[in-house]
């Protein structure tokens, strides 16, 4: 894949009547050009699309609830103008992707559950032909079921079919294959077996046609590591290669450089606003800055972007980092050494950069060290410390209970999502994505609510 402009088809796959691509097995690289700007925008395209799977999954959704997101998300984000491109555009997003992700095993695993999970519900989406042709490419053995002996064994199938709570077999559409391709249906006894074959129905062909499909994505990934580790990240590394490492851990949504729709705050406002509005950490290092008035780097670029995002402005910020840190450096100290660093984030110093709040991404992939208050505390706290910190901020003990256990199972923002309904008894559909969203859903839910009781 040559990344220039697009000129070639990639290969040939399928398309819905929507102008969505249904199903690639992405076996190869394709040979085509592609324009740089489709090259980050098709991959960023279809990171909404997986994030959106995640989110999916870490809230529980049922299969059905699944199978409609699904749809949605593609109908949402990978459409192309042109329909003799939308096959492109997946190919050559998939293929972008593998290199974002084939650079650490934990990036490789998300990447791995996210792809494999999206084609399992696109392959539910299309027919019986193109689940034989999958088939068939993907090497998988498997026999048709005549109908002499779908008849003998009809009263077999059935019992099964019945005691599964699935629908009863019929003579079109049910394949055996050695029971070793089923270890899932086998495990929950959904399948008949019989002389080492496993008849299998054609719902539950996608049994065993995505280990297949995620074994030879789980290998494509070793092997894109190691051609990114020896080759390609030093030869691109004036051009593909940022745009590479940035994509892992982009945010997608509103910078939050200065949140318009809730305006300014002013000092003598900050302290309520911080217990009602701001998230776990950022309240967190508001206040250890309060009681130990100070803060390593890390913490003081974490919370002061995102006061800078929620309106404070420069004079009020220079203000109040200086009467906290004066009370321990003393204010000629703050002058020298810090005044510059606000002043800077401001845009106001160096290069006179607009910088931007840090996102739950960015936050969440830091490494504080000892002595660092900065980061998610619902990735680095210990439970106990997170337990205590979600009791002071007033999560109910059941509600505790399902933060606690998203964490534990690493959904870091879906914790936070649910500290946020937690105290304001209100759903966040969309998930918390960033620190300064958190603050401006809270404010607007909070004036709606004192509006209402007026």
């Amino acid at each position: 894949m040559e990344v220039m402009r697009s000129q070639k088809k990639a290969s040939s796959a399928l398309t819905s009547s929507n102008g969505v691509s249904t199903l690639n097995l992405y076996r190869s690289a394709p040979t085509l050009e592609v324009r740089l700007e489709d090259f980050e925008r098709f991959a960023v395209d279809r990171l909404l699309v997986l994030r959106g799977i995640s989110d999916g999954l870490a809230r529980g959704k049922k299969p059905d609830e699944m199978e409609k997101l699904v749809a949605d998300l593609l109908k949402a984000h990978m459409r192309h103008p042109q329909a003799s491109e939308v096959n492109n555009k997946d190919i050559i997003s998939h293929f972008v992707l593998r290199l974002v992700y084939c650079r650490s095993e934990e990036l490789r695993k998300w990447f791995l559950s996210m792809e494999s999970t999206l084609f399992r519900y696109r392959f539910r989406s299309v027919n019986s032909d193109v689940h034989l042709s999958l088939m068939t490419e993907l090497g998988i053995p498997y026999k048709v079921v005549s109908q002499k002996e779908f008849e003998d064994l009809r009263d077999q199938l059935n019992l099964v079919a019945r005691s599964a709570n699935q629908p009863l077999p019929t003579p079109n559409g049910l394949y055996k294959v050695s029971f070793e391709e089923v270890p899932e249906l086998v495990a929950t006894r959904k399948v008949f077996i019989q002389k080492g074959y496993a008849y299998v129905a054609l719902n539950q062909v996608v049994s065993f046609v995505v280990p297949h499909f995620r074994s030879h994505l789980s290998k494509a990934l070793v092997l894109t590591n190691r051609k990114w580790t020896s080759m390609i990240r030093e030869q691109e590394k004036d051009r593909l290669t940022p745009i590479v490492e940035a994509l892992a851990t982009s945010y997608l949504g509103p910078d939050y450089s200065q949140d318009k729709e809730v305006g300014e705050i002013s000092l003598k406002d900050i302290d309520q606003v911080a217990r009602t509005s701001f998230p776990l950490c950022m309240q967190h290092l508001f206040n250890t800055l309060r009681d130990d008035h100070h803060l390593k780097h890390g913490g003081r670029m974490q919370l002061g972007l995102f006061l800078k995002g929620v309106g404070l402005k420069l004079d009020d910020a220079l203000a109040f980092w200086k009467a906290e840190f004066s009370q321990k450096v003393g204010a000629e100290r703050f002058d020298k050494e810090y005044a510059y660093s606000i002043r800077h984030n401001y845009g106001k110093e160096g290069k006179r950069t607009d910088y931007t709040p840090y996102s739950c991404q960015k936050i969440i992939l830091s490494t504080p060290g000892v002595g660092d208050h900065h980061g998610c505390p619902y990735r680095h706290f210990s439970e106990e410390n997170l337990r205590a910190a979600l009791g002071k901020m007033g999560v109910s003990s059941r509600a505790l209970e399902d933060v606690i256990e998203k964490a534990r199972n690493r959904h870091y923002q879906l914790a936070c999502t649910l500290t946020f309904e937690a105290l304001h008894a209100s759903s966040c559909d969309a998930g918390i994505n960033h620190p300064n969203q958190y603050f401006s859903d809270s404010q607007k839910f909070l004036k709606e609510k004192n509006m209402s009781t007026v």
